[in-house]
């Protein structure tokens, strides 16, 4: 047994004091619909509904046991990392200190403060992560408190190296995974999960999932060192990391960047949605990002392999529900938006509305802007039941002699209209 086995085996049973495993289950639906025999790790079960407990857990652990003596101990984060910190700080009666945004919504902040039970203090510091993270550096170091990194360190990637051991443990007798699908937004997970794997002469496919808009591992395994990006889409928002971590990146350069299936926002919220209603599970958009990564192999690739998808989280604000709908729609092809060259005229909506199928419906009509005396601009979100359609409906349009312009899948258009 290597160190790494021997650490990762402690970091492990040392946890159980803290929350069961969480469970590995094979998952029927995804099985039939891949060809694959699918087993889901449900890391949205454990206690903080996100896997950030166990690097966490670990982190503590190791400053504590090691006599350190650190009695405060400090984080930056608005999401699941906050949420382990705080949950861990409860159980050793450790104070804490989170440092998240303004921006933060109040829900996170509510559910940061229960799991820390009144060990932990939350102070809202500037309207972006990288002004909350060096307000908590530099507190850190004025009260001589421990800063906890979310990803970027060797014993939170220990940590979160005890979800591959239970895996192991928890497939059937005599079944190894083929495939093993990792979500990655810093890095800490997959990163202990392949070395664990490895080291364990377990050698599956590793298939690495990122959001489309923060592909810092693709980038830098195209490049062959870590690039920071210059801009990174926010709505994956557990997965949206402008840099992998250096510890993190160095288990990971070996691969490929063709390893790495970067997953489209829009199609990600189908996936959302198509697992809540047939399955019954709530996933924050980086917990569902394993699964819809599977979209991106192909079935003969599938076929008769087993699979294992690691689901990293739970954590869904369903304010967001609306938004992960409307994208899902856009995506499938079943909502469109256009800017319609309106006549102003009696009789003219009636023109428009005759147009129209049975099964098609209008979510949104309004005016811009009046351009001229005769006509107007005007925005029309038309949804439908088979995409199809819309080749249809545009067909009449042009008929009928409408000018229009589709602007959904304009992403100025749709960030400042739709």
């Amino acid at each position: 047994m290597t160190g790494f086995e021997s650490s990762v085996a402690r970091a492990g049973a040392a946890m159980r004091e803290l929350f069961p495993e969480t469970p590995l289950q094979e998952n029927v639906y995804l099985s039939r619909k891949t060809g694959a025999r699918v087993f889901l790790k449900r890391e949205d079960l454990s206690p903080v509904r996100s896997y950030k407990i166990r690097g966490a857990f670990n982190f503590f652990r190791k400053r504590v046991s090691e006599g350190e003596g650190a009695d405060l101990f400090v984080c930056a984060s608005a999401g699941n990392h906050a949420q382990g910190f705080a949950y861990v700080c409860r159980h050793l009666q450790k104070k804490g200190v989170v440092f998240m945004p303004v921006t933060t919504p109040q829900q996170k902040i509510d559910k940061t403060k229960m799991f820390g039970g009144g060990q932990v203090e939350i102070r809202l510091v500037g309207d972006f992560f990288d002004d909350c993270y060096a307000a908590a550096r530099a507190f850190a170091e004025e009260a001589s408190g421990v800063m906890v990194p979310p990803f970027d360190d060797k014993d939170i990637i220990e940590g979160q190296a005890t979800a591959a051991q239970e895996i192991l443990e928890q497939l059937p007798e005599g079944v190894k995974p083929d495939i093993v699908i990792l979500p990655v937004g810093g890095g800490g997970l997959s990163a202990g999960i392949t070395r664990y794997l490895e080291a364990k002469g377990v050698q599956p496919r590793f298939v690495f999932a990122e959001p489309a808009g923060a592909g810092s591992l693709h980038r830098s395994l195209e490049v062959g060192r870590r690039v920071k990006l210059q801009t990174v889409d926010n709505f994956v928002d557990g997965a949206a990391v402008a840099e992998i971590g250096s510890e993190n990146f160095k288990h990971l350069k070996a691969f490929s960047p063709d390893d790495v299936k970067l997953v489209p926002e829009n199609r990600l919220c189908a996936t959302m949605i198509e697992i809540l209603n047939v399955e019954g599970i709530v996933l924050e958009p980086a917990g569902a990002l394993s699964i819809d990564a599977m979209k991106d192999i192909p079935r003969k690739e599938l076929q008769g392999k087993v699979v294992v998808a690691v689901v990293t989280g739970g954590n869904f604000d369903f304010e967001r529900l609306p938004d992960v709908k409307e994208r899902a729609l856009r995506f499938e092809g079943l909502k469109k938006y256009f800017m319609f060259r309106f006549p102003q005229r009696p009789g003219a909506l009636r023109d428009f509305l005759n147009l129209l199928g049975p099964e098609d419906d209008i979510t949104r009509f309004e005016y811009l802007k009046k351009s001229a005396r005769n006509f107007g601009s005007v925005l029309i979100g038309i949804e439908t039941k088979d995409p199809k359609q819309f080749k249809v409906l545009l067909k009449r349009f042009d008929e009928a002699g409408w000018t229009y312009r589709d602007i959904t899948d304009d992403p100025m258009m749709a960030e400042f209209i739709i």
